[in-house]
């Protein structure tokens, strides 16, 4: 029974060794999900509905400055 109690602890210190840690790579870029493309395709249709009630909008003031 006494080796195991020894055997943990030179265990222990050699897990505590004074090297610092092996530089690691630099993790690699985040991998595409599936959700991705549905959110490029939201963000699309989002910029499209900008778009038209930007026109909308200018209309709207052609429209009112003729009727002036």
């Amino acid at each position: 029974m006494k080796p195991l109690p020894l055997l943990f602890c030179v265990l222990a210190l050699a897990a505590c060794s004074s090297k610092p840690p092996e530089p690691q790579a630099k993790p690699a870029a985040a991998a595409s999900t599936p959700f991705d493309a549905l959110k490029a395709d939201e963000q699309r249709a989002k910029d499209v509905q900008k778009l038209v009630d930007k026109h909308a909008e200018e209309q709207r003031k052609q429209i009112e400055a003729q009727q002036q």
